[in-house]
């Protein structure tokens, strides 16, 4: 795939990304960007706020979330996949965050991988939110990348080393956030027929 043709298609997709909010945009704090960011893996954008505004009124911080009962939580996520298995991750990522960081979120990739329930995916998102040049590889990112030849791997660190390679470090922040978006306006039949337009670009 050329370089400048990929850079040229990705400029064209942000077109048709929508309006949509995604999980891990629009918090005013670091720690409930990391929590919404987690609780967003396989469930969709707009449940996953839904829940995680509710989750927020009653535990703000890590030292509050550090202290809930798994019951509580279990109550408050519900509705979102994974529910009981991501209960435990946010109250272990919160107490680790508590303990270890003064209820901070740290800012380095290989800290943020550490804590519970923090994969690849989760850590990229979050620093791409704050700045940092990072790719977070989730399925939107996956199926849009393979359809458009942007690669041929199905394995999302090997996705995101292709990414890398492919466009400038200037635009990784951005990839995430337009594929993603780009996969919630537009799916099926008419996500295929976008994507063939994009191609012939």
């Amino acid at each position: 795939m050329n370089k400048n043709k990929a850079s040229g298609q990705l400029k064209e997709l942000k077109k048709y990304k929508g309006k949509l909010r995604l999980a891990a945009e629009g918090w005013n704090s670091e720690f409930k960007t990391l929590i919404a960011t987690l609780l967003s893996a396989r469930t969709r954008d707009e449940k996953t706020i839904a829940v995680s505004k509710e989750l927020f009124k009653k535990y703000p911080n890590a030292h509050s979330l550090a202290k809930a009962k798994l019951g509580n939580i279990q109550k408050i996520i519900r509705p979102i996949n994974f529910y009981k298995t991501k209960s435990k991750n946010v109250v272990n990522c919160a107490k680790a965050l508590a303990e270890k960081y003064n209820g901070r979120v740290p800012k380095k990739f290989e800290e943020l991988i550490k804590l519970p329930g923090v994969g690849r995916k989760t850590a990229n998102v979050f620093l791409a939110v704050y700045g940092h040049p990072k790719i977070g590889v989730d399925t939107h990112v996956s199926q849009i990348s393979m359809k458009l030849g942007w690669t041929k791997n199905k394995n999302p660190k090997k996705i995101e080393n292709d990414l890398e390679k492919l466009f400038p470090k200037s635009k990784w922040r951005s990839i995430n956030y337009i594929l993603v978006g780009v996969g919630r306006s537009y799916r099926g039949k008419k996500q295929n027929e976008l994507l063939n337009k994009i191609k012939k670009i």
